[in-house]
């Protein structure tokens, strides 16, 4: 039998997404294109099942995109791209109506924390945002925590405001940061999402809460060997692509019946899952099975077929989906629409 852990790192995970449920994408997309400085990369429409699907990211600053947002250009960008996006998902209808709201997290035993952009100076840029009629969570004087805010989105998601370092060579007035989930055991987790290709780049210690912060490096970028030293803060300080921040609350590991709401159960829908570009889903699914992990999705399942979604130790959603896309028809999307019956 093969060691699952080599095959899956054999496979070239890439984190390529973090999705968010939307009420209102005319709004949303004002929030991150125009206040955060993010770029529609795609749009994937579904009308027979009613939800459209928008993909935003960083791009440098003075790098232009030029490709349509819809066709087959900007489909084959997205799902070969080196970086990560937020996709966002719109529902129909949720926009009509007045009393509708998704989840943002943050409540009792919820496990999505918040999306995070860098920027050189936190307080210039919350009084920019807040001058555009953004109201604040956190705002950077406020709390124990001097110098970094949460924002909240049209959805009432928490962005957090965080100062990068000053020898980052980042031109942008805010790029995409971070991902934080919040994790049960980091003895499982951190191994898992390794296994994965993701590198541990720094950990903090605090009285009753650790941050460990991990990311897909390019080959031949390295961290510093000391997780904990001021060298490790700097270094993800510099960085340009987001890193996932996961947090784990001291003890939480010595109760077994402990769990994080994932953000897919009914009454806590907002964040949906983090996605990984692969190589072979149906070979990375295999040691997935090795693994004993359990599925959201199996490939072979559901509508849209030739993708997954596994579960990682705390039960978060992992969409797996084949680099560059499937090659049917001259497209080149990562799955197939599961066939009408025959009448």
């Amino acid at each position: 039998m093969s060691d699952p852990s080599a095959v899956l790192k054999s496979q070239n995970f890439s984190w390529q997404q973090t999705m968010m449920r939307i009420k209102d994408p005319k709004k949303s997309l004002a929030f991150y294109q125009d206040l955060m400085g993010m770029t529609l990369i795609d749009k994937l429409e579904f009308p027979d099942m009613k939800f459209d699907l928008y993909f935003l990211t960083t791009l440098p600053k003075g790098e232009e995109y030029k490709l349509t947002p819809g066709t087959e250009d900007a489909h084959k960008y997205l799902w070969s791209m080196k970086g990560a996006t937020l996709e966002l998902t719109h529902n129909y209808g949720t926009e009509n109506d007045a009393d509708f709201k998704y989840h943002p997290g943050n409540q009792e035993k919820d496990g999505f924390g918040h999306v995070a952009f860098n920027v050189n100076d936190v307080y210039a840029a919350c009084d920019k945002l807040e001058a555009q009629g953004c109201t604040f969570k956190k705002k950077p004087d406020e709390g124990r925590m001097k110098g970094l805010a949460f924002v909240y989105d049209p959805d009432g998601y928490w962005v957090e405001i965080v100062k990068r370092s000053e020898n980052a060579k980042i031109e942008n007035d805010f790029n995409l940061s971070q991902t934080m989930l919040r994790i049960k055991d980091p003895k499982k987790s951190i191994p898992f999402y390794e296994s994965l290709g993701m590198t541990l780049l720094r950990e903090y210690h605090g009285g009753d809460f650790s941050l460990y912060f991990l990311a897909c490096l390019p080959p031949g970028v390295t961290p510093p060997a000391d997780k904990s030293s001021p060298e490790a803060s700097e270094f993800v300080k510099c960085l340009f692509n987001p890193v996932l921040e996961l947090t784990h609350n001291h003890g939480t590991e010595a109760q077994p019946d402990f769990k994080h709401f994932s953000g897919n159960e009914d009454g806590h829908k907002g964040f949906g899952h983090i996605g990984f570009l692969v190589d072979d889903v149906m070979v990375s699914c295999k040691a997935f099975d090795e693994m004993g992990c359990e599925y959201a999705k199996r490939p072979e399942g559901g509508k849209m077929k030739g993708l997954a979604f596994v579960k990682d130790p705390d039960g978060y959603w992992l969409e797996i989906i084949k680099r560059g896309g499937y090659e049917k028809a001259g497209k080149c999307d990562p799955f197939w629409l599961e066939e009408p019956a025959a009448a």
